[in-house]
């Protein structure tokens, strides 16, 4: 057989990253979208989502890639992924009318051979729903994560993939497109594929909250979460890969929408949720750490406070703001001024009647009673404790993700609080 000719339809985060991935991957790709200004500008170099190194990955496999919003390009294509984000309203449910409409628009203009292959993060049952007679349309699990998104997408540690026949032979143009990546290969039924991501996810947040509940314990009786994970690690049981870094509560949309699934899919069904109920209670609580902090330490006795913010993105790395902890922490501060600084966000991002934008994060620092650092930008770990003592005019510094080395705070005098540890476990 000869090389099969890929497409990804939807040229937002998930298709972009995944199209230039197959292209790295030796395969002759096209990215599509139905909008014409997107693929012009992507085509021209201008990415719209930030990802360390898929820049470079574009450059380098360019002469392998085509980017169209022309319905006749799908039609010698061997293989479509339908694969644009799928949004989430503020409770976690998803909005499928975008996949619904960007599927039909492939089914109508592609082959009756095309493989199609749905790449979204959609609920069990979907992709059975909307099976068409005479073609074959399929599902395979996203493995993407924000700010790691090239890779995940170029080292896949293996492929889920949802099939009518789970025991049948996988299609010949998927199943020689999959194998060039060298990983594992799990077929599934459909809906058992459509869970597994959830399930992922889940097992994902169950971990982040008993290293949220465990961590928060170590702040009120003085023990060091830093050093009770590295144990959890060297536990097989547990592993080296483990999610055990404390942090401000779940956020970036993907594990909110499938523990809201869990639920709705619990309530429908009868089934037992408490246990995913209890994860998203306890992410709420985590992620009003710093409001919390900033008014038992400062705001409480200091109404005029100024508050410097760092960082806006929900994590580094990436210009996603979805549930983020820090817009969150601004939105609540309106009865006090906020300067901001974030790398790829801008400070507009922020709802907030008094928020100024620093120009960078020294400058965001500047004058201000506490500064908290919402976001692990690697550029922040540059910053010397003993400037920002110099510069704020308060010494509280909360700093959740222990980006600055917190002995050289403490000696720098600041007042400083980080997730984990309680606020003397640093200095005794």
């Amino acid at each position: 057989m000869t090389q099969p000719r890929i497409a990804y339809a939807g040229m937002t985060h998930l298709g972009l990253c995944s199209a230039i991935a197959a292209a790295a991957q030796g395969f002759a790709t096209l990215g599509f979208d139905t909008d014409a200004s997107l693929t012009s500008r992507i085509a021209a170099g201008d990415l719209p989502v930030r990802e360390p190194g898929l820049d470079d990955l574009l450059r380098a496999h360019r002469g392998r890639i085509d980017f169209s919003a022309d319905a006749a390009a799908l039609r010698d294509r061997d293989l479509v992924y339908v694969a644009p984000d799928v949004p989430t309203d503020g409770t976690g449910v998803s909005d499928l009318s975008g996949i619904d409409a960007l599927l039909d628009f492939v089914l109508a203009n592609t082959g009756d051979d095309a493989v199609i292959v749905i790449l979204s993060q959609v609920p069990p049952g979907f992709t059975r729903a909307r099976q068409h007679h005479g073609r074959t349309i399929v599902y395979q699990v996203e493995t993407l994560v924000f700010g790691r998104a090239v890779e995940r997408a170029t080292r896949p540690e293996r492929f889920i993939l949802g099939c009518l026949d789970p025991n049948a032979a996988l299609p010949a143009a998927w199943q020689r497109f999959l194998e060039a990546f060298g990983c594992p290969l799990l077929p599934m039924r459909l809906e058992s594929a459509e869970l597994a991501k959830i399930s992922i996810n889940c097992a994902l947040a169950a971990s982040v909250t008993t290293a949220n509940t465990l961590a928060e314990l170590c702040e009120r009786v003085g023990a060091d979460w830093s050093e009770i994970a590295p144990a959890l690690k060297l536990d097989a049981r547990i592993g080296p890969y483990a999610y055990l870094a404390p942090g401000l509560g779940l956020a970036g949309g993907n594990i909110e929408r499938d523990l809201a699934t869990v639920m709705r899919l619990s309530e429908q069904h009868g089934t037992d949720d408490r246990m995913i109920r209890a994860i998203v209670a306890n992410s709420a609580h985590r992620k009003d750490w710093a409001r919390r902090e900033l008014h038992k330490a400062l705001l409480a006795m200091t109404p005029q406070a100024r508050i410097g913010v760092l960082g806006l993105a929900y994590k580094e790395n990436t210009h996603s703001v979805k549930n983020s902890a820090a817009l969150a922490l601004i939105a609540q501060l309106a009865a006090w001024p906020v300067r901001a600084f974030d790398p790829a966000v801008p400070s507009s991002a922020g709802s907030h009647p008094n928020l100024t934008a620093a120009s960078n994060a020294l400058d965001a620092a500047r004058d201000v009673d506490a500064l908290a650092i919402m976001t692990p930008w690697p550029e922040f770990r540059e910053l010397a404790p003993a400037d920002l003592a110099r510069i704020m005019r308060g010494r509280l510094v909360l700093d959740p993700y222990r980006v600055l080395d917190a002995a050289a705070a403490h000696a720098a005098g600041l007042d400083y609080r980080t997730l984990g540890a309680s606020a003397t476990t640093h200095t005794g």
